[in-house]
């Protein structure tokens, strides 16, 4: 089963008056994220290198577009500083599902230098970029979120995926240091990683047409987590990092360490 945008968890969560930034969220998982928000009335904008596709004939929530292209670091700052010069002053909560994995799994000293810079540009530096420029914006909005995609490969090293392991490792740990710090105003930061593979569009490109995603998550399964993270503004889960099974439910990564997924393809 492939993820289509129609896809859309149904709750009774009500986040009018609430405003998202979901980076990375033209597709795949932040895309999920982004339509359940909002599906349940926040006002979402999505930054990417590409804007959302909908398809014609279903209805869809209302998302907002602004261009934001992560590998290009000259840019992006001017991009994103000009979406908190007009969304800053009402900015409850940042999803960050912006990756860069690469066209296929690749042994390290075929890896070119320019696509390891994707990928720091990209998995790591994005993520320092996105935290330093709205954690200000958040903090006048205090409770508020951000929350991090992760990866299993931050705890599972694996062959061919050097540039992805190394930098999604760095992010969390990231993450994890900035939650340490003593902050006068509460931003909730919260990781979340899928339990298993999940069928997106990146996913499909590097799979043969007849492969069999039966056995993969779909974006679908972080919505219930995103929609109840963003209703608490993650309270009693800052610094913390969970993982998301494909009911929804968020179980803490000290209770279910991740499976390598380096040889499933």
């Amino acid at each position: 089963m492939s993820y289509t945008p129609n896809s859309i968890i149904q709750t009774d969560i009500n986040l009018r008056n609430t405003t998202a930034l979901v980076i990375g969220g033209s597709a795949g998982i932040g895309r999920g994220i982004a339509d359940a928000l909002a599906a349940a009335h926040a006002r979402v904008v999505v930054l990417s290198r590409t804007s959302p596709r909908y398809s014609p004939t279903v209805p869809m929530p209302l998302l907002e577009w602004r261009a934001l292209d992560l590998s290009d670091p000259s840019s992006s700052r001017m991009q994103l500083s000009a979406v908190l010069e007009e969304f800053g002053t009402h900015l409850d909560a940042v999803f960050y599902s912006a990756i860069h994995y690469g066209a296929k799994r690749t042994p390290f000293l075929a890896v070119s230098e320019d696509e390891w810079l994707r990928q720091v540009n990209v998995n790591l530096n994005g993520l320092w970029l996105s935290l330093a420029l709205t954690l200000p914006a958040l903090q006048q909005r205090a409770p508020s979120l951000f929350v991090h995609l992760s990866s299993e490969v931050v705890y599972n090293a694996g062959p061919e995926r050097s540039g992805y392991a190394a930098t999604k490792a760095a992010a969390s740990n990231l993450m994890r240091s900035i939650a340490q710090e003593d902050h006068a105003a509460p931003v909730r930061l919260v990781q979340l990683l899928p339990e298993k593979m999940v069928d997106t569009a990146g996913i499909r490109s590097r799979r043969p047409d007849d492969f069999d995603y039966s056995d993969y998550m779909t974006p679908r399964d972080f919505q219930l987590a995103a929609l109840q993270l963003m209703q608490t503004r993650g309270e009693g889960k800052h610094g913390e990092s969970f993982v998301v099974g494909e009911n929804g439910e968020m179980r803490h990564i000290n209770d279910l360490t991740p499976a390598s997924q380096s040889r499933r393809g």
